[in-house]
């Protein structure tokens, strides 16, 4: 559902005209408080607009530059807060998404004698047990508690392919909203009605439950404090202009003020956080906070589980060890003749091997007996005429062929350790009592990821890998993939512990996780990803839900976190160069009259004294409207350093923030003398 949403453009009318309507709202002063520098701004607009209704009655031929300065001024704040109301639209076009997936749902509640009765969803409460049936809707999230059951959960991650929800394990979280495909399932509810995940959601998105950030914060402190400062410099201005007989309309240096104050980064400063979140969202990443997205963009630390991250996950066949006067084509053969009863992942990885890599075709022959494979047993075969072919765990297969582990050939016994000692799971290959060779099982590493694991140390960033397995098995396995480091054998206790010591060492920590034992790992961590797949406990604990449960995905976050940071620095870094421009395009027009040598300033070259403050007054508004789809969007980020990042934002931003005003209040000029408007 939200990835329909990706393609989403600044231009779909569908959020351009609520954002038009929203822009007007949010004029509202009480809302502008927020925003202490667009505040200012629409203060000023306010006594200019007075100022305007005086001259039309007592000055009616000069009322016409008071008309144009005043209008701009207002323009400026309303493209201010259309920035903002485009930002929430795109999330709330997605939210508004959601509530079309909610509708009246009905449960049938588990009575204490055993029957069932139908209620409203609203009504249920926590500790209810639902009963819900194929082709029904779960009214609510909770834990399953009996049975298994293919759920549709497009609503709300917006795949198609349905996904295995079962009692125990890692697996039993389900959403309210999506529907059972097959079979029944008995469902606890966990969450009161009104407080669901969906609700949640779109809670977030919309913007409701939006808080800014520390670094949002002490930005909005610096730009409050450089308007005081500029305040306090137009006051000082009129003083000297009172002093040294230079008259000063108070509209002319409300314009000064205005311009001279960050109203570029002001007026888009909220829009870039709004749109931060939003990017994560059409991503398919809900945070609860922009604090969340923030940090990711700050982490020292990835902390990334093995399996399903770095590794597929399932073992994959990916070599044969022969034994002694047998050749890997017979091993292949026997292999892949002794895993076709074997439907689990391994079996069918044997067989992929053999007729892919050797070019073993599938056979034809009529078995007298099929093995399967079972947990029980660890072996699966067929027998046909004299032959008696098992493939299986070592242990299993020299019992069948009642050899002991001594009996075996010694390069057998060899090629079973070295898969053992490079981090793989042997399996062995017998017909009857004679063993034929070992197959290596391989927890295969994701193509590119070691490139990823690179461009992220090229960021500064540290990855550790988290496992269950042994020490051995684990360095292997870290080595392939290109971490920097791994935690074996790792407990909840351990990654909870090593949070922590990384946390007082000052750094920022960032894991993933989708199982219980992972919760209180994902609460202490700055950035916690957890899993939509995974049990309502590490979702309540995360501070972001993956809804593709996509664990690698924790990458991307970060990347979309770090820019974030420079999409508001750059900004920043622009709206306070180009104030240097206005400098010289207003100051000398104040004065010149009174110091004639100030016209050296005058370097634009600029037709009039009111042309040069109109058109700084015009560009002021117009760079916040040009400036709001690279707020959207974000500055584009790649992988580098700290110094390379700052030289590029100082040369793009820094620069670019000198030499536009420039160019842009001299064309704005010639537009407003070859009108007349001045």
């Amino acid at each position: 559902m939200f990835k329909a949403h990706q393609a989403q453009s600044l231009l779909d009318p569908g959020i351009l005209r609520p954002a038009v309507v929203d822009a007007f709202r949010k004029l509202d002063p009480r809302l502008l408080l927020r925003n202490p520098v667009i505040f200012v701004t629409e203060m000023v607009a306010v006594v200019v607009t007075l100022l305007l209704l005086r001259d039309l009655v007592t000055k009616p031929a000069e009322a016409f530059f008071s008309v144009q300065t005043a209008s701009w001024l207002w323009f400026t704040v309303l493209f201010a807060t259309f920035a903002e109301a485009v930002a929430e639209g795109r999330g709330r076009a997605q939210a508004d998404s959601l509530k079309k997936t909610k509708s009246e749902l009905v449960a049938r509640r588990l009575r204490a004698d055993g029957g069932t009765e139908t209620i409203a969803a609203p009504d249920l409460k926590v500790g209810d047990v639902v009963i819900v049936a194929a082709g029904e809707l779960i009214p609510g999230d909770g834990e399953v508690i009996e049975g298994v059951a293919s759920v549709n959960e497009s609503a709300i991650t917006g795949e198609s392919a349905p996904v295995i929800r079962e009692s125990g394990g890692d697996r039993s979280a389900v959403t309210g909203g999506t529907q059972v495909l097959s079979d029944e399932i008995r469902i606890r509810i966990t969450v009161a009605p009104g407080s669901s995940f969906v609700d949640r959601m779109i809670a977030l998105i919309e913007g409701a439950q939006r808080q800014k950030t520390p670094n949002e914060i002490a930005l909005s402190i610096l730009l409050s404090g450089l308007t005081l400062i500029f305040l306090f410099v137009c006051v000082a201005i009129w003083g000297l202009a009172g002093y040294s007989g230079t008259v000063i309309s108070v509209t002319v240096l409300a314009a000064l003020l205005v311009t001279l104050i960050p109203t570029t980064i002001g007026g888009l400063l909220s829009a870039i956080g709004i749109a931060g979140m939003d990017r994560l969202v059409r991503f398919n990443v809900i945070a609860t906070s922009g604090r969340a997205v923030e940090a990711a963009g700050d982490v020292d630390t990835l902390l990334l589980d093995k399996t399903g991250t770095i590794t597929f996950g399932n073992r994959m066949a990916s070599d044969f060890l022969a034994a002694p006067g047998v050749t890997p084509v017979e091993l292949a053969e026997a292999a892949l003749i002794a895993s076709l009863s074997d439907e689990t992942p391994e079996g069918r990885s044997v067989v992929a091997l053999a007729t892919g890599d050797f070019g073993i075709a599938m056979p034809e022959a009529r078995f007298d007996a099929v093995i399967a494979f079972t947990a029980e047993t660890r072996l699966s075969g067929v027998d046909f005429g004299p032959r008696r072919l098992r493939k299986g765990a070592v242990d299993a297969v020299l019992k069948f062929a009642g050899l002991t582990e001594e009996d075996a050939p010694a390069q057998f016994r060899r090629a079973v350790d070295q898969i053992a000692r490079s981090g793989g799971t042997p399996l062995a290959v017998a017909d009857g009592n004679r063993l034929l060779g070992a197959i290596h099982l391989k927890d295969v590493v994701k193509p590119g990821i070691k490139g990823r694991f690179a461009a992220l140390r090229a960021m500064g960033i540290r990855t550790v890998m988290v496992t269950g397995d042994n020490p051995v098995t684990a360095a292997a396995i870290a080595s392939e993939a290109g971490v920097d480091d791994y935690l074996a054998q790792a407990t909840p206790e351990d990654k909870l512990a090593f949070i922590r010591r990384e946390q007082q060492g000052g750094r920022l920590i960032a894991m993933c996780g989708d199982g219980t034992n992972d919760a209180p790992a994902l609460a202490q961590a700055d950035v916690g990803v957890a899993m939509q797949t995974g049990t309502q406990a590490a979702r309540e604990a995360a501070n972001m839900v993956d809804l593709d449960s996509s664990p690698t995905k924790l990458i991307e976050i970060v990347e979309i976190g770090k820019q974030l940071l420079m999409t508001r620095g750059s900004l920043t870094t622009f709206s306070i160069a180009n104030d240097v421009a206005k400098y010289f395009a207003i100051i000398p027009a104040l004065f010149v009259a009174t110091y004639p040598t100030l016209g050296a300033l005058n370097i634009m070259g600029l037709a009039s004294p009111q042309s040069a403050i109109l058109s700084a007054v015009i560009f002021n508004a117009l760079i916040i409207v040009a400036l709001i789809p690279l707020a959207l969007k974000g500055v584009s980020y790649r992988p580098s350093g700290a110094v390379v990042l700052l030289r590029r934002n100082l040369l793009v931003y820094g620069l670019g923030g000198l030499v536009l005003p420039f160019a842009g209040i001299k064309i704005i000029d010639l537009a407003v003398s070859a009108l007349h408007l001045v």
